[in-house]
């Protein structure tokens, strides 16, 4: 990320300023929970396609600005609930705010994100953002309660799991790139075509995500968590639908009983690995890769635009 790092430095410092500034209250408890928050922010990825999408079409400007920070915090919010939600007690290596301050604070705090969102955009008639992150805030909701719905079965098909990540994950992506790029962008084509681009990058983010769960790396939550949580990704769909009967059975019943046991969970990471439900979600991934490359190459070449490349290989490339 180097490079888009360079490119929108001064602009990022500028966001890190006025991000902390949409986030201030009166209540000291809020003050200092959204300082916790700020101190351990992450690697600010949404921000930075809202601001390079917006720098790939001009200058960016105050509504930019205003819709990273709306991105952060609708992103901010999500993790927050979604921390309470899968009742976990870590979050990027530290404690998340419901193992602090517990569920019900954690809950308001969410919402206090999201309120402080709408705000933002109303004040300032930020309708054209507006209407982009409020539709990829119902798009997340309907995401996460089909995937809740789909996996209690544990009978999930591949198209299915498609129209949950590009729910959950893939539709503030694409709304971030959206979002920055109505703020300088004239021409609406251009404006969809970034949409869609952001959509394939969330696209292979999130199957990435999911591949970290049958990996070794430090990635701030533990391997074959996704199978303890009873969570069918897409290595494991791929491996349920292509092995015998007999392993399919046996599989779907740990994953209903004895998924907290650490040799039975391993028995199933070992049975994805042979079936070549990794190979296979990897191919997928670097096929989302290459159709999001595919739309950023129709804008002229620029640095703005190699920043913007630079960011997705990043995506797949990660290793956390």
């Amino acid at each position: 990320m180097k490079l888009a790092q360079q490119v929108i430095s001064a602009e990022l410092t500028q966001f890190e300023s006025r991000f902390r500034d949409a986030v201030k209250s009166r209540v000291a408890l809020l003050d200092r929970i959204m300082e916790y928050i700020v101190k351990r922010k992450g690697k600010q990825m949404r921000p930075m396609f809202v601001l390079l999408s917006a720098k790939l079409g001009g200058e960016i400007n105050d509504s930019s600005y205003r819709a990273a920070s709306l991105v952060e915090l609708i992103h901010t919010a999500s993790l927050v609930h979604d921390d309470v939600i899968d009742d976990s007690n870590m979050r990027r290596g530290f404690f998340s705010i419901n193992a602090l301050w517990k569920n019900k604070i954690a809950v308001m705090v969410g919402d206090y994100l999201l309120m402080k969102a709408l705000l933002l955009a109303l004040n300032n008639r930020e309708y054209v953002v507006l209407d982009a992150l409020a539709e990829a805030v119902k798009v997340m909701a309907e995401g996460e309660l089909l995937q809740f719905e789909k996996s209690r079965k544990l009978n999930l098909r591949e198209d299915i799991y498609y129209d949950i990540i590009k729910g959950k994950t893939a539709s503030l992506l694409s709304s971030s790139c959206e979002a920055g790029a109505s703020t300088t962008f004239t021409d609406p084509e251009k404006v969809q075509k970034l949409k869609v681009f952001g959509e394939k990058v969330g696209m292979a983010f999130q199957i990435k995500d999911d591949l970290f769960d049958y990996g070794s790396q430090d990635i701030g939550k533990p391997t074959g968590n996704d199978i303890k949580e009873k969570k069918l990704t897409l290595p494991l769909i791929y491996t349920l639908n292509n092995c015998s009967a007999d392993l399919k059975k046996q599989l779907i019943y740990i994953i209903k009983n004895q998924n907290t046991q650490k040799d039975k969970v391993k028995f199933v990471i070992d049975a994805v690995v042979a079936s070549g439900g990794i190979r296979y979600a990897e191919q997928k991934m670097e096929s989302y890769r290459d159709e999001a490359l595919t739309i950023l190459h129709e804008f002229p070449e620029s640095q703005v635009r190699n920043a913007l490349e630079e960011l997705v290989r990043y995506t797949t490339d990660r290793k956390y």
